[in-house]
C-alpha cells in the first residue's frame, strides 16, 4: 500500500533520519529501485525519505529496519551513553556505542525524540541502542496511526504497552482493544498490529519492544496490508469471557 508523502519539518529532529537511512542502504550495496520494491513502495518516496522531505510512518519505519537487518534504535537515534570510564564512545572506540552503562539518569528535556508520519511521535526513554530491547514513549495525535487504514505491521519480538493518558485502538490479528490510562497489552509483533487514536486528545503511553533482532520480516503479504481482517472482535482491556452453553440448556431450545 503506497504512502501518501508528508511534507516534513525542516526543524525536526528526524531531519537526520533520512540521510541515515540513505547511509545504511548504500552500506548495503542497495539500489534505490531495488529497496522500492522490496518495501513495495514507490523510488520517489524512498527517495524522499532519505532527502529529509517526507517522514515514513511506523510501518515503514520496521520494514526498513527489518530489511537492513538493524533496530530502529539504530535508524532512528545517533546518541550513545558514555562509557563506565567516563570517555566519550568516539574516544573509546566504536564497540562503545552499544556498550551498557552500568548506571544511567536520562533527564525529561534531553529525551531523543522523532516525529514519524501519521500523527506519531516517539521519545527514547534509554540512554543507549540497545540490541535486544527498544523502551519508548509513543504519543499519538487525534488521528494518528501506526500504519494506513486496513494495513498492520508485523516485525520480530514481543511488545509491551502501557497506556498513561488518552484511549488507544489496538487490534492485534482479528482482535480489537480499547485501551485507557491503566490498561496494559502485551502479544507476539510477528501477529499483524495497528495502533491507533480515534478520539480527540492526543494519547501518551510506554512502549517496550523485546527481541527485535530475529529473522521475521516487517513487510506483510499484499493481500494483508490493503485488506483488514473479515471478522473482527472488539474487546476491551479485560475481556468479559461467555461461560459455555450447558448441554441440557441446548436441548431444550
Amino acid at each position: 500500500m503506497r504512502e501518501k508523502p508528508v511534507a516534513a519539518d525542516i526543524s525536526d529532529a528526524s531531519s537526520d533520519l533520512g540521510p541515515r537511512l540513505r547511509a545504511i542502504r548504500l552500506g548495503q550495496g542497495v539500489g534505490l529501485r531495488e529497496l522500492a520494491r522490496r518495501l513495495d513502495l514507490s523510488p520517489s518516496s524512498i527517495s524522499q525519505i532519505e532527502t529529509g522531505k517526507m517522514r515514513p510512518s511506523v510501518r515503514t519505519l520496521y520494514a526498513l529496519a527489518s530489511e537492513f537487518g538493524v533496530t530502529v534504535d539504530e535508524v532512528l537515534f545517533t546518541e550513545s551513553p558514555p562509557s563506565q570510564d567516563g570517555t566519550s564512545p568516539t574516544a573509546a572506540g566504536p564497540s562503545a556505542a552499544s556498550a551498557e552503562p552500568g548506571l544511567a539518569v536520562q533527564r525529561a528535556v534531553e529525551r531523543p525524540a522523532i516525529v514519524l508520519n501519521s500523527g506519531v511521535k516517539w521519545e527514547r526513554l534509554m540512554l543507549w541502542a540497545d540490541e535486544d530491547v527498544e523502551f519508548i514513549e509513543a504519543t499519538y495525535a487525534p488521528g494518528g496511526a501506526s500504519s494506513p487504514d486496513d494495513s498492520f505491521v508485523r516485525h520480530s519480538g514481543h511488545e509491551f504497552g502501557y497506556v498513561l493518558h488518552g484511549t488507544l485502538r489496538v487490534v492485534v490479528g482479528f482482535d480489537e482493544f480499547v485501551l485507557e490510562p491503566g490498561d496494559s497489552i502485551t502479544f507476539p509483533s510477528s501477529t499483524p498490529h495497528r495502533l491507533s487514536n480515534d478520539g480527540t486528545e492526543a494519547v501518551r503511553a510506554i512502549w517496550v519492544v523485546r527481541g527485535r533482532r530475529g529473522t521475521e520480516t516487517g513487510r506483510e503479504p499484499t493481500d494483508a496490508t490493503s485488506t483488514a481482517p473479515a471478522a473482527r472482535r472488539v474487546k476491551v482491556a479485560r475481556p468479559v469471557h461467555k461461560r459455555p452453553t450447558p448441554l441440557a440448556a441446548k436441548r431444550k431450545r
